[in-house]
This record gives structure tokens, sequence and C-alpha cells, in this order.
């Protein structure tokens, strides 16, 4: 992992978060059968930006997230614990 992600300037719990993000919108994805590059087009992004989402080390804005999971007919719902 990059340097950032060990050296404890990106806090353990932040990075637990984005890796959930990222599992549920790549679980997502596969159980509609669709290609990272099938979303990407649907999305209106291009196929790294989504295999970069879901690696988990890409931080990508909510806007991003909204639309990705927009365009898979799915909804952003975040719960604070």
């Amino acid at each position: 992992m990059k340097e950032r992600y060990s050296d404890g300037i990106i806090s353990s719990q932040a990075i637990a978060a984005r890796r959930s993000v990222a599992k549920q919108l790549k679980d997502a994805r596969k159980s509609l059968h669709l290609t990272q590059e099938v979303l990407a087009d649907m999305a209106g992004t291009k196929k790294s930006n989504i295999s970069r989402m879901e690696s988990g080390k890409y931080n990508p804005s909510l806007d991003f997230l909204v639309k990705v999971a927009n365009s898979m007919g799915k909804e952003i719902n975040i719960h604070l614990d």
C-alpha cells in the first residue's frame, strides 16, 4: 500500500469505510453481471476510474459515488453510528 495508507495520515477508520463502500459497489456491479467497462460507459466515466474506486485506494467524491450507484439503479445510503 502507498506510504500514506500505512503511516497514519489516513486513519484506519477512513480506510475501512473506503474499502466497505468499494466492496459494496463492486458486489452490486457483479450481481448485475456488468463489467467495469460497461459500468463506466453507463456512468459516463472511464474504466480506470471504476477500477480505482473498486480497489479502495481511490477517494471518489460523493457525487461520483452517487452517479455510479444510480447508473446501476442503486442508491447511496449513509449510516452514522
